[in-house]
């Protein structure tokens, strides 16, 4: 495994930031999970439209914050690319929660919070590696010929 891109300040500042976002998305997930749920909605569809705002809110912050520098395309396709790899994040975060909340008994709410850890490291990676793709800078650096392409 290559640590190099993880010991530079750049990591550490997206992932810090990303943290913060996230929190603010736990907030707002929580907050919508209960209200639906208390609304008289089934918990795992209470969960999946909670979690959905909480992905949009994230995008939002995340896009205008977090990977600020990292932003290249339309908006719409940033979204689409962001939403459809969270999606994964969704999946993994409603399995825990049934499993938890069905098979140990745990409260529903308390289990969405198990899920959203859990799922927290899944849409982190993909945020970085798929979502919010670095763009290669062009090197301002003549090329070199190779010695082959000098030789008669």
């Amino acid at each position: 495994m290559d640590l190099q891109p993880v010991l530079t300040l750049d990591y550490w500042r997206h992932f810090i930031k990303f943290n913060v976002v996230g929190l603010t998305g736990v907030f707002v997930n929580e907050a919508v999970l209960l209200m639906l749920a208390s609304g008289g909605l089934y918990y795992l569809y209470a969960s999946a439209l909670a979690i959905e705002v909480s992905i949009l809110t994230n995008f939002v912050l995340n896009d205008l914050w977090t990977f600020r520098d990292r932003r290249h395309g339309h908006i719409a396709v940033r979204l689409a690319k962001f939403n459809g790899l969270m999606i994964i994040g969704l999946a993994v975060n409603l399995a825990v929660l049934y499993a938890c909340a069905s098979y140990l008994g745990i409260y529903f709410a308390l289990s969405n919070l198990v899920g959203i850890g859990v799922a927290f490291l899944v849409r982190y990676w993909l945020s970085v590696k798929y979502a919010w793709i670095k763009k290669e800078e062009k090197s301002t650096e003549p090329e070199l010929a190779s010695p082959a392409a000098t030789r008669p």
